[in-house]
């Protein structure tokens, strides 16, 4: 009887020790969310001002393509 009561006993402290490490992960997923949240926020501005720019570069090179141009391979 006593082999049982301590096999209960260990698995319950295993289950309080994976229980706290769980805690722990969900905290460190959560400040990992929050922190991607504010880097995509800050890096919003600069995204849209390098799409914009591409856009730009787009359209003067498409004003001056002929399709004349001579291609090699």
């Amino acid at each position: 009887m006593t082999w049982s009561g301590a096999a209960v006993a260990l698995g319950f402290a295993g289950l309080a020790v994976l229980s706290y490490c769980a805690f722990k992960l969900g905290l460190a997923v959560r400040r990992l969310g929050r922190e991607l949240d504010r880097t995509r926020r800050r890096l919003v501005p600069e995204q849209r001002a390098l799409a914009d720019e591409l856009r730009t570069l787009q359209d003067s090179r498409a004003r001056y393509a002929t399709g004349d141009s001579v291609r090699s391979s």
